[in-house]
């Protein structure tokens, strides 16, 4: 684990830095309270910081005390070290937002115990906030896909009509649906029929922008949504989409499969509500399976 020193003594920070590197820890320091906040503001900062009370530029407590009040890298365990024993100068440490204080001169079983605690409280928060990573990613993301679920895509639909609506320009909604899927499942079972998927919805990923959307509606239908282009854009982009997934056999446990998709398309300037923009799409998804499947239907 990596631990930020911040001590104005060049004695005591060489010191500190030989005991926590002998104790196992990646050691970086700091001069001054200014190199130190420079550091803890850094993208990924060490986890624990040992921050002197006094030192040039701001001290241990300012420091701590910056990094709070603007919730800056909120989850790393700060420990000052001072020379003052009044509680009123504790407290107001522990009121900055320091996790614990350490006074000096420090025993160095206490120390070790300290950092140690910091440490677990670090790996807890690690812990958490991984769990929390994955309950989102549960939350939003189809588990056979990778792509957004239901209730995803279609939050994220609301949000693309209101900004389209706003900032004007267009959006244009797919409704996909993997042609004669069930003869899939049927002939080679539904593990093959997973696959399937799965394989459709990377190929669409790698065939979409950055800031395309994806999402499993339910089943083998997908909806896709391509915000801000023109309309002879989207016409292109939804049948480039046919063409590749009939020219693409996709690897499964029971040898390539090749297949089609049909796609119902509608167009919108962001005043449809979400139940005409998906009415629409099925309208137009129907006519393009009536028009013989593996195509693109543009609602007129």
């Amino acid at each position: 684990m990596r631990v930020l020193i911040a001590e104005d003594d060049l004695t005591s920070r060489m010191i500190l830095t030989a005991i926590l590197r002998k104790w196992g820890y990646e050691v970086e320091a700091a001069v001054d309270g200014i190199e130190a906040l420079k550091i803890l503001q850094e993208s990924d900062p060490p986890k624990l910081a040992l921050l002197d009370w006094s030192m040039p530029g701001l001290s241990g407590v300012e420091v701590c005390r910056r990094l709070r009040e603007n919730q800056i890298n909120d989850s790393i365990y700060i420990i000052i070290l001072t020379a003052k024993s009044d509680k009123k100068n504790v407290v107001e440490g522990l009121n900055a937002g320091a996790n614990d204080y350490i006074k000096k001169p420090y025993d160095n079983d206490e120390l070790q115990a300290r950092i140690n605690v910091g440490k677990r409280m670090v790996e807890i928060q690690s812990e958490l906030e991984k769990a929390k990573q994955a309950l989102t990613h549960e939350v939003m993301y189809d588990a056979l896909t990778g792509v957004y679920n239901r209730k995803a895509i279609l939050d994220l639909l609301k949000k693309e009509l209101y900004q389209t609506k706003r900032n004007g320009g267009t959006i244009s909604v797919g409704m996909c649906d993997l042609d004669h899927f069930k003869k899939i499942n049927d002939k080679y079972g539904h593990q093959t029929g997973d696959e399937m998927l799965r394989g459709f919805a990377d190929l669409i990923k790698l065939n979409l922008r950055e800031y395309d959307l994806i999402g499993r509606y339910g089943g083998e239908e997908f909806i896709i949504i391509i915000p801000s282009c023109e309309n002879e854009g989207n016409r292109m982009d939804f049948n480039r989409i046919c063409k590749v997934v009939s020219d693409t056999k996709i690897d499964t446990r029971s040898g390539p499969i090749s297949f089609t998709v049909s796609i119902g398309v509608t167009e919108s300037d962001g005043s449809s509500s979400l139940d005409e923009i998906l009415t629409e799409a099925d309208d137009a998804l129907y006519r393009a399976k009536g028009n013989g499947r593996n195509c693109a239907c543009f609602v007129v």
